[in-house]
Order: C-alpha cells, then structure tokens, then sequence
C-alpha cells in the first residue's frame, strides 16, 4: 500500500525534497560547467513511459523531478483524427496529461488526454519553469504515421507547433540557416548550450512496437519522417518541421547505412537503443565525436544488473555516471522514484 501511494503521489513530500538538494548542488562548478557546455557535450537522465499514471499522478510532476527525457507513446486514431496517449490502447487515452490552462491547472483534473493536452503541459511547465531543461521529448509512434489517410508526418508537425510553438527546438534551429542538415550542423557541433536551451524543448519520433511487427508496414517512421525532412528542405520549408527522426536499435559503426537511400542519412542526428548493447559492443565514441545524441535506454541492464525500479540511489548514480562516460546523451530508465538521480546532469564522455 506504502508503495501505492508513492507511485500515485508522484514522488511527492521527501523525493522531492531529494530533488530540490540535487539542484542546489548543481549550482556547483559541475553544474556551471554542464550550463555553458553545447547540448552535445552532457549527459541527462530520462524516463521510461512518464505519461504512466501508475507512476506519476499528473505529467508535470515527472518535470518536477529534473529530469531530462519524458516519454510519449502515441497512436494515430484515424476515426477521431486524434493522436492518443496510452500503452496499448490505440483506441483511447491512458495517461496522466490534463487539461491544463495554466501552472495551477498542472496538478488537478481529470487525466487520459490526449498528445495535444500533453503537450500543453509540457509548454506550461516549461513557462513556469525557464530556467529548467532543455527537455527531451521522446515520441514512440506505436502504430507510425497514417499519411494516406490524414495522420502523418505533417499533421504530426501541426499538433506539435501548436501547442509547443516557440518552446520547441527545431531542425532548423540546429541548421541556423548555416548547415545544409541537421548532420552538418551536429558535426560542426553547433548545438546550442544548456543554458541557451533553458526553457525549451526538442522532440525526437522512434518507430514504434506495433508498426515494427506489421508485416503490412513497410514505411517506418524513421524512414517516412527523414523523408519528410528532406522534401521540406528542398522545399525550403524545413522550418515547418517539429522533430528529429531518430535511428532506433544499438549498433556499431554509422547504423544511417542501412538506409539505403542516402540521401536520408544527413537527417538523422539522434539514436536510440538498448544501453546494455551499446557497452558490450563499444564504438560509442563515434556519436560523441560527431556530436550526435545518444539514448540508451534500459539503464538498469548493463551487467550488473540493477533494480528495474528502485535501485538504491549510490547504484543507479554510478550507472549513470557511467554511460555518461559511454557517452550517452541521456541514460534513460524506469527510477521514476529517485528525483536525485533523475536529476542530474553530467559531462559527457
């Protein structure tokens, strides 16, 4: 029961309070350190499946917590013409997003609503918190896009500038007008500082579990939305993007050969894949060196394994320290209980 109500109060009373000394000490030389580095040269944490109201009672209180990464999973509901929030109902929402029209509305209402609503939280907090983030918004698109019937990759982009507008970090603000891709410019390392990013958000889309076993689906979302990317440029027009395509799946070596037009590759400058395989099978400084961001996921299964949920804190702050040193970008996991670890921020590499 104990543990119950910690999931369901959102890690309130003396987890918060663990949070609040994590951020005092950040004010340290390690944090102004992490503050005036580009984005690309520090480490975050990130949590798994954040809209889980098993976990946190309502979205922000995830943000609360310091963390660098909040997860959506989204389906395309083509009936409605609405983006659902849920695990595994593609159908309806089931998530801890609210109506929210202002910092109050954050923490009271109804939940399971949908990616607009949650999206909307995110811009609230984020406005009541400018001096917090940058933030990383990872969208799993369960069931990928449905672009042949009026939900793909920019009507995707029209909900999310629509309720994140000028909080998002964009494609293009990366390219700056300078670099022809968002490759071009990671490579120049041309991202922004933290400091600089305080307050905003950048939003990255994974294929999804569902669309991955439909044998059906042959059009991914990373494939469908670099596509995208690449015709807006050549459009002019890739200020209208939202989101960085990421390529989903530990690898070694470039992972963008398997796309085997190459003119997608340029667009991809974000990756995301099992932290465990990424250890074991090393190369990881290839993304640090090119200034890539790097997501390992499932930090607790890198031998020695760790509890799935509530390492003791001492643990779960090595591992982070160490793929931080594996260079990852954000260590991402399910510690939804330990605000002093979800709130750290570390040099990279």
């Amino acid at each position: 029961m104990a543990i119950h109500r910690l999931r369901r109060a959102g890690v309130l009373g003396s987890a918060l309070a663990l949070a609040a000394l994590a951020t005092m000490s950040a004010a340290g030389p390690a944090g102004a350190t992490t503050a005036t580095a580009p984005l690309s040269q520090v480490t975050g944490t990130g949590v798994h499946n954040t809209y889980n109201p098993a976990d946190y009672g309502y979205l922000a209180q995830a943000l609360d917590t310091g963390t660098s990464m909040i997860e959506l999973d989204a389906w395309t509901d083509v009936i409605t013409g609405e983006w659902k929030v849920s695990h595994s109902n593609p159908f309806g929402n089931a998530n801890n997003c609210v109506d929210a029209a202002g910092p109050a509305d954050l923490y009271r209402g109804s939940a399971n609503k949908d990616l607009g609503s949650c999206l909307d939280d995110v811009r609230i907090w984020l406005a009541a918190h400018p001096s917090a983030g940058p933030v990383y918004l990872k969208v799993e698109l369960k069931n990928g896009f449905e672009a042949n019937l009026g939900m793909g990759p920019a009507e995707f982009d029209a909900v999310l500038s629509a309720h994140l507008g000028g909080a998002l970090f964009r494609p293009a603000d990366l390219m700056a007008g300078r670099y022809p891709s968002p490759d071009a410019a990671a490579r120049a390392n041309a991202w922004p500082t933290r400091s600089a990013l305080a307050g905003r958000a950048l939003a990255y889309v994974i294929p999804g579990t569902v669309e991955l076993a439909n044998p059906f689906d042959t059009l991914h979302t990373d494939v469908e939305y670099s596509r995208y990317l690449r015709d807006l440029a050549a459009a002019g027009r890739i200020g209208q993007a939202t989101a960085f395509p990421a390529v989903l799946g530990a690898a070694t070596g470039d992972p963008r050969t398997q796309y085997s037009d190459a003119s997608l590759r340029p667009w991809f400058v974000f990756f995301d894949g099992d932290a465990a395989s990424y250890v074991k099978q090393g190369g990881t400084d290839w993304y640090d060196i090119n200034h890539y961001i790097l997501v390992m996921t499932d930090a607790h299964n890198v031998p020695p394994t760790l509890n799935d949920t509530a390492p003791p804190i001492p643990q779960a702050q090595a591992r982070v320290a160490q793929l931080a040193a594996a260079h990852a970008s954000v260590v991402s996991s399910d510690w939804y209980a330990l605000p002093a670890v979800l709130s750290e921020v570390l040099p990279r590499g």
